[in-house]
């Protein structure tokens, strides 16, 4: 999701994202190095009665005008669909895909704002209509945000989806020439996504948090895996029919908090692919930031680092 805003040019290379989660606010600046790991230069929460009076403190404290600025909707903001790209030159795209969404949202289309990304499509087949993905946004949802941050002094460049931001982490672990599925959970459930090449071709929500996940007794556990492992084995299945010139290498467990060893061997025992659980410090230099080399830190940061990483990219 490339929802562009204007902003000056900041001072800082690098972008600040800040996440807006149901505990807290996160906010983090990532600088990218082509050769070696990314590197975390700030890590922050804070908490407080209102989001507007928080935004607030975090600008002040930590200069936010002097960065790019990005943030992530929530999922109940918006919709992300795969559909045809119609044939049409690229400034109507965007029309022709609004038409096309306009039986397919929960939400009338004229209150949306709609973005579209590419799925690569099979190099070695013949040529044939390419899918892409349409991401609806509530113009509401959209503009709100924009005024919090606008009011709290924040020059916000970019809006994007958790979706991006988990794609940006996961094209950091792919082994050349293969993709992984990379998989996290927090307080909204599960986020599972397919890349190679640094290009998203499948997420999935999966609805069980990271609550039911970490806490309650063995049964519990147990039924909160099984049902992971069944969205993981639907997912997979969909994944092989659909993209079936992609290999997968792994499917990557980002953070969970706790010891998730265990959820790993039930996911390697039922699942025809190598599982691991993801170190956030194999991607992130963390000098500057220590506190993030701690489990429970990088769950809490997961989404907002990701959103960080984000490239520069071109809109449709």
């Amino acid at each position: 999701m490339r929802l562009g805003l204007s902003s000056k040019t900041k001072q800082t290379d690098g972008w600040m994202a800040i996440r807006l989660a149901e505990d807290n606010i996160y906010a983090a600046h990532v600088r990218r190095a082509p050769s070696s790991r990314a590197e975390v230069t700030l890590a922050v929460a804070y908490s407080g009665i209102t989001r507007e009076v928080v935004l607030e403190k975090l600008a002040k404290e930590c200069h936010a005008d002097r960065y790019s600025c990005t943030t992530l909707l929530m999922p109940a903001e918006y919709q992300i669909l795969s559909v045809d790209a119609p044939t049409v030159p690229p400034e109507e795209l965007k029309t022709a895909i609004r038409w096309r969404l306009k039986d397919m949202l929960d939400f009338h289309v004229d209150d949306a704002m709609i973005d579209v990304l590419d799925i690569p499509p099979n190099q070695n087949a013949p040529v044939r209509n390419r899918a892409m993905y349409a991401i609806a946004a509530r113009t509401i949802s959209v503009e709100q945000c924009q005024t919090m941050f606008r009011q709290a002094k924040i020059p916000l460049s970019v809006i994007d989806i958790p979706e991006m931001a988990q794609r940006n982490i996961a094209a950091m672990l792919e082994p050349q020439g293969r993709g992984i599925a990379l998989l996290s959970f927090d307080t909204e459930g599960g986020l599972l996504t397919f890349t190679a090449s640094g290009e998203l071709y499948l997420s999935r929500r999966i609805d069980v948090t990271l609550a039911q996940l970490t806490h309650g007794d063995a049964v519990q556990k147990r039924a909160f895996h099984d049902r992971v492992t069944l969205e993981l084995q639907r997912s997979l299945d969909h994944f092989d029919r659909q993209y079936h010139y992609v290999t997968l290498a792994k499917l990557v467990l980002a953070p969970t908090g706790i010891d998730n060893t265990d959820l790993r061997a039930y996911l390697a025992e039922n699942l025809q692919l190598a599982v691991e659980i993801l170190d956030l410090e194999s991607v992130f230099d963390f000098t500057h930031t220590p506190e993030l080399k701690h489990p429970v830190q990088q769950q809490h940061y997961f989404l907002t680092l990701g959103a960080a990483l984000r490239h520069q990219e071109k809109v449709l």
